[in-house]
């Protein structure tokens, strides 16, 4: 397999100074943690702009985006290096295919993914959509099921097409943390996790605009409708995920290949063969060797 080419983040320079300057900041403070590689898992259904906010972190236009092709099922790998530092960002295809998990789709990223390190998993998903089903569900118990429950020890949870108005005067604030509050109720429920297994007892939700026409503050900043400039805000979010203390995820055949079905109750085989005898064999021997000696002898046997 070819290596990964790792091009210098130039794309960095066409973000606000203001930008630039947090983002460079952030790096630093990874370095001094003896960080110097960082490679985030971008994941999630279709059409929800993985695509589109990898380009939006990288600056450039790294992925091709076409809203007339469908996404494929291939992953692809952004390499970017700075200063020192070097960021890798996994664009993958949509999980979902005709309203059921896209198996061809996840084992293309399976084996994509084997021995390289995941350090941060962004689930992606769309602030505008207003409904969470089941089908949210499945495709966490899917990313779930590949890398195991401390994958979202290491997530975030990234609400796209933030710039927006919400229905009938909602106020803003409120109406990103319904959404958000729905959406990790179904992470929870999609993941079976329980509250203390998730380190920070909540999983960061961060808000994006990819598009155009996301507004901007005096400093030339991207910013959302709550003044946040979000593009140092995902970073500074990511980072604060990286230093948390939780472990990376490292992605072996064993991993890939999930938990042996034969192999899972197999520590229990010397139990049940012990209780079979004890409760089972023991005292079938038992009664046949009393009703041997009960049993009256043939006349035969006393000629």
């Amino acid at each position: 397999m070819a290596s990964q080419i790792v091009r210098e983040w130039l794309g960095i320079n066409s973000f606000a100074p203001a930008t630039q300057t947090k983002l460079l900041e952030l790096l630093g403070k990874l370095n001094q943690e003896n960080v110097d590689s960082l490679t985030i898992l971008v994941m999630g259904k279709g059409g929800v702009g993985k695509s589109s906010t990898v380009n939006s972190l990288i600056g450039e236009r790294a992925v091709s985006i076409s809203p007339f092709q469908s996404e494929g099922t291939r992953a692809v790998m952004v390499s970017r290096s700075r200063a020192g530092f070097t960021l890798n960002i996994i664009d993958t295809p949509g999980l979902i295919e005709g309203g059921y998990i896209n198996d061809m789709a996840l084992n293309n990223i399976k084996s994509f993914l084997l021995n390289k390190t995941i350090d941060v998993l962004l689930y992606v998903d769309r602030l505008d959509a207003y409904r969470v089903d089941n089908l949210d569900r499945e495709v966490v118990k899917a990313i779930t099921d590949t890398f195991g429950k401390g994958i979202w020890n290491r997530a975030l949870v990234v609400l796209t097409h933030a710039q927006l108005t919400p229905p009938d005067g909602f106020p803003y604030d409120e109406f990103v943390s319904k959404r958000s509050e729905a959406l990790l109720k179904a992470v929870r429920l999609g993941a079976g996790l329980r509250k203390q297994e998730v380190q920070g007892s909540t999983i960061p939700v961060v808000l994006v605009e990819n598009s155009g026409r996301c507004s901007k503050n005096e400093r030339d900043e991207k910013v959302l409708p709550n003044k946040t400039a979000w593009i140092p805000h995902v970073v500074q979010t990511i980072t604060e995920v990286i230093l948390g203390g939780s472990k990376s995820i490292f992605v072996d055949q064993k991993l890939i290949d999930g938990p042996n079905p034969n192999a899972r109750w197999k520590f229990l085989i010397p139990v049940i063969a012990a209780l079979q005898y004890f409760f089972v064999v023991k005292p079938i021997e038992g009664q046949i060797r009393s009703d041997i000696a009960s049993e009256s002898r043939p006349s035969w046997e006393y000629r």
